[in-house]
């Protein structure tokens, strides 16, 4: 039977705590183990609610002696993020590998070919600013989703420009050698290991595109792809992910300046996202949608609406490589 209004609450995404672990732990050992014949797990740890479940379930999947949690922090990295990722990983009981990504990503022009980008529109952008591009609250009012950059001076000014879309781009692409370069260092260590790379993306990230394409997009198995963010933090908690942490709000970690995953790319607080993206998958009404979220139809619409485009655009970032013919079977 298809949920009513008043079954449309957090209530709808509870699970059943023990049980959810004790299967996602069984799959995890079923594709390691037998179909990817690996001998263990390496995750990039970020400090954040997702990364650290996923520490959990491996270890409680493989053991900890054979995970690995890789902290890669940068020079834009915020404060707590290194401390929070060796709390994770000790929660956990995991191993841990520290690489200090800044200088290959300096090396790469990432931080260069971004502020050069950034300067196109804020000709004023130089040495010891920092900034993050933002889209409008799909809360507040029908407005067009286009980036801004919002950048801070060395003396705490803060201004504010529209980009445009070439900027736009060239920023993203800059800031997308991090999460590529991450990946590149999982890998090196899941192949001396001969582990997999166990990827941490929940729901609302894989299914809305809100990945980098070979970079955190990549992964050998993504056992929380299926959780909603809500369902992520049940299973934190149950699991005995440090308070700290689940307290953590969900950020980008990608900018200098702090950034919400919100203000980057969903635009619409998190468990209201999962209640909608929940309802549109049951195929439930934008009225039974609105009584249950506490949200306006007319913003409920735009909600829908932005989930189908942005699922159009991940289609390019969750397909493989294109062949012209499918290559002959080897001959046994």
């Amino acid at each position: 039977m298809a949920p009513t209004a008043t079954d449309l609450t957090p209530e709808a995404l509870r699970l059943d705590p023990a049980r959810a672990v004790d299967e996602i732990a069984e799959s995890l050992r079923e594709s390691v183990y037998k179909q990817l014949r690996r001998r263990g797990a390496v995750i990039g740890l970020s400090g954040g609610v997702d990364s650290s479940l996923v520490a959990f379930l491996c270890s409680r999947a493989f053991g900890p002696e054979r995970v690995l949690g890789v902290l890669m922090p940068e020079g834009e990295s915020a404060p707590d993020t290194l401390d929070l990722s060796r709390v994770s990983a000790e929660s956990a009981g995991v191993e841990t590998v520290l690489e200090d990504i800044t200088p290959i990503l300096a090396a790469a022009g990432c931080y260069e070919r971004r502020d050069a980008a950034i300067r196109t529109v804020l000709p004023e952008y130089g040495e010891g600013w920092k900034a993050k591009i933002v889209l409008p609250s799909l809360l507040g009012g029908d407005r067009y989703s286009l980036f801004s950059v919002v950048a801070e001076s060395p003396d705490g000014e803060r201004r504010e420009a529209r980009l445009t879309a070439t900027a736009y781009r060239e920023v993203v692409a800059a800031t997308n050698f991090k999460q590529r370069v991450r990946k590149m260092l999982e890998y090196h260590h899941a192949d001396r290991l001969d582990y997999a790379v166990v990827g941490t993306p929940n729901r609302l990230e894989y299914d809305q595109g809100f990945f980098v394409k070979n970079g955190d997009g990549s992964a050998d198995v993504k056992p929380i792809a299926h959780l909603y963010k809500t369902q992520v933090y049940q299973l934190a908690e149950h699991v005995g992910v440090p308070a700290e942490i689940r307290e953590r709000p969900p950020t980008t970690d990608t900018y200098a300046l702090e950034q919400s995953q919100e203000e980057f790319y969903f635009s619409v607080p998190f468990d209201k996202l999962d209640l909608c993206l929940y309802a549109q998958n049951e195929g439930l009404s934008v009225e039974t949608t609105a009584a249950g979220t506490g949200l306006e139809p007319g913003i409920v619409e735009r909600v829908f609406a932005d989930i189908d485009r942005k699922r159009r655009a991940a289609e390019y970032l969750h397909a493989p490589p294109l062949l012209v013919a499918p290559p002959e079977p080897a001959t046994p």
